[in-house]
């Protein structure tokens, strides 16, 4: 990590904006600083090495291919200064200050409410921040703290604890057989979805969505029958489950944060409290 020695950590933060971003301005957008920092920035980073790493033109700023070498180097920068981050802020003990969940919309919406209030109110200067997003987050630059997330696996950057399990059945307006609503998006990577692949032909589908929240709503107006998490479903007076048609369907939920963050006193209390939390609601969220 040779540049840590030779540059300011901030000028090659500013660099690598531009190289992401292409242009100063967008740059400047990203880092939330005025134009001309970004250009005292750059500067400062080409004369402190002596030479020139942009090429300038009417497209933005451009890397040479010759000096890709050198992109590699201060990403690895990057990379390292990140995990100095999430292991100090691993360190910090009171389960106070703000501190950040992310989950699906199913469990933004039906579930991780009143748990949340009930943890803040538990400790007192805590504050906790609900991020709403289907999409996994990158927790590896600390867009959240922790994610609560139903999947079979988690992924080799994560560390997190089982908190019951999520269940899904059939449902519709009716409870009367009719056409199906698909999963798309993040949604088509889930178990429920999985099982229509196999079973459900593509003419009998009469719409899709990739949040179980809106598929819900169109099951509730009377467009199709839907997969749901029980707990959306049971929960919705608008709708009846349809037991028997498709095969029991569960998907663990996993309470997770960063690797590096793992054992930090603060996050493995939030971590666990979480999971106890979620444990209790087991029956609703299975679905039994």
């Amino acid at each position: 990590m040779r540049f840590m020695h030779n540059s300011n950590w901030d000028d090659l933060r500013h660099v690598l904006a531009v190289i992401d971003a292409g242009t100063v301005s967008g740059a400047a957008r990203k880092l939330r600083v005025n134009h001309a920092t970004v250009l005292r920035r750059i500067s400062a980073f080409e004369d402190h090495h002596g030479f020139t790493l942009f090429e300038k033109g009417p497209q933005g700023y451009k890397v040479p291919a010759d000096r890709q070498k050198l992109v590699s180097a201060i990403r690895e920068v990057e990379a390292s200064m990140a995990s100095v981050d999430r292991i100090v802020k691993g360190t910090i003990a009171p389960l106070s200050g703000v501190m950040r969940v992310t989950s699906t919309d199913t469990f933004c919406q039906a579930i991780l409410p009143p748990i949340l209030a009930q943890l803040t109110g538990q400790a007192e200067g805590l504050s906790l921040e609900l991020i709403c997003s289907n999409t996994p987050l990158d927790m590896s630059r600390m867009m959240a703290d922790i994610a609560v997330r139903p999947t079979i696996n988690l992924s080799p950057d994560l560390f997190g604890v089982r908190a019951g399990a999520l269940g899904f059945d059939l449902y519709s307006q009716d409870g009367q057989t009719k056409k199906w609503l698909g999963l798309i998006g993040q949604l088509g990577r889930s178990v429920a979805a999985e099982w229509m692949a196999l079973n459900v032909a593509p003419d009998q589908i009469a719409g899709s969505s990739d949040s179980f929240l809106v598929l819900r709503e169109l099951a509730a107006a009377g467009q199709g029958q839907v997969i749901l998490p029980c707990v959306l479903g049971d929960r919705d007076p608008r709708l009846q489950r349809m037991p028997g048609i498709v095969p029991r369907m569960e998907v663990p939920i996993w309470v997770a944060s960063h690797i590096d963050l793992a054992q930090g006193p603060r996050l493995r209390r939030l971590r666990e409290d979480l999971a106890d939390a979620l444990w209790q609601e087991n029956d609703a969220l299975v679905g039994a």
